[in-house]
């Protein structure tokens, strides 16, 4: 049976001929964002990679059009290397998703001549719709992950760390509805749906003095009239509640619900609260892969001086599947200038060397946790 420096030393020697075209795909991802569902060119661009080395998948599946399905092996073990391709309104690849792409391919392509010894299948899941859309929940509900035995993912960060901090998360659309008039002529004649969200956000804005420290809401006003002299008749927001649990989102709920209910009975119009997609859950990291994780990370450099424990906060539909398969999801640091996910700086520092080594970090960890774990080493 090889070493595991046998194994380190194969997979560097196969990155090295394949680092170009992973760096290539990050850059055709980055170059050209799409929103949540509508990933078509990065799926195209992913299974084309595939291709170059002799892999077929196939998109389309689990009834989303730009998901990804690819399988190497037929191992008794099933290990699922996770992608994300999704990029956010305004701001692009700011979270680094075409970094994810990047190193699930080409974790995919590493370990593909090392399945059969390894007693190894590959499962490549492209998940689409995680800025908002919860794909993953949507593929776990629909079997993509019935008899995967565990998951791997990275993420780009500003810091490296074994995990990241992961809240609960659910995301709602908010719509009041009035009454127009004409807003000085006939003012007394209309409801206004603005003054309902406005009063609705001071509550909510006072109502966080009784949070608790993992509890957090916030949002955005994605409709607030026509004109300024037309008292507006429909006003709408997007809000995403977060806490430290699913259970204890459920005790959150109600406080902020009751914000916009109450803004509604004081201005004399009706609200309607849309869940807009699943709700994310906390995550749970497994303690087994994490710690083989560890093991690959200290051979490709990833030292403990260069982590940071507490992790970076946010929430992912990752966390769903954590629930049901075990998984890990470790932050990968690269360089972003004091600039952190979601900014229109990081999207900069998501192209370029620093990135290009996180791929390289991220395709090699996966690789090596996975061997790791089929020799119990």
């Amino acid at each position: 049976m090889a070493s595991v420096d046998d194994y380190f030393n194969k997979l560097q020697e196969t990155y090295t001929a394949i680092s170009s075209d992973l760096i290539e795909l990050s850059e055709q991802i980055h170059s050209d964002p799409e929103l949540a569902f509508n990933e078509f060119k990065a799926v195209e661009n992913c299974l084309k990679t595939f291709q170059k080395y002799g892999l077929d998948g196939n998109c389309d599946v689990y009834d989303l059009p730009t998901a990804i399905e690819l399988k190497v092996g037929k191992g008794n073990t099933n290990v699922a290397i996770i992608a994300e391709y999704d990029a956010l309104p305004k701001v692009g690849h700011a979270c680094g998703h075409n970094i994810i792409a990047a190193a699930a391919v080409g974790a995919t392509i590493l370990l593909k001549d090392l399945v059969d010894q390894l007693d190894l299948t590959i499962t490549f899941l492209g998940t689409p719709g995680e800025e908002g859309g919860g794909g993953k929940i949507l593929m776990l509900q629909r079997g993509a992950f019935d008899n995967v035995d565990y998951a791997l993912m990275i993420h780009p960060a500003p810091i490296d760390s074994w995990e990241m901090r992961c809240r609960a998360v659910e995301q709602f659309e908010i719509n009041f509805r009035g009454k127009a008039s004409h807003a000085s002529a006939a003012p007394y004649l209309g409801k206004n749906a603005l003054d309902a969200l406005t009063l609705a956000q001071v509550a909510i804005g006072l109502a966080r003095q009784q949070f608790k420290p993992d509890d957090q809401v916030h949002g955005i006003i994605t409709r607030g009239g026509d004109a300024a002299n037309i008292i507006p008749d429909l006003t709408s927001a997007t809000y995403y509640l977060r806490s430290a649990t699913l259970e204890n989102l459920q005790r959150l709920k109600p406080k902020i619900f009751d914000c916009f209910k109450g803004a509604a009975v004081a201005t004399q119009t009706e609200v309607e609260i849309t869940e807009t997609c699943p709700a994310y859950s906390e995550f749970k990291t497994d303690e087994n892969l994490i710690a083989n994780f560890k093991m690959a990370a200290h051979l490709i450099g990833l030292n403990k001086s260069n982590i940071n424990d507490e992790g970076l906060s946010a929430s992912t539909d990752m966390a769903n599947v954590s629930l049901k398969v075990p998984s890990i999801h470790p932050l990968i640091g690269i360089e972003s200038h004091g600039s952190v996910n979601h900014q229109k700086e990081f999207a900069a520092a998501c192209l370029g060397q620093s990135a290009n080594e996180a791929i390289k970090k991220g395709a090699l960890s996966m690789a090596l946790t996975a061997i790791l774990t089929a020799t119990n080493t």
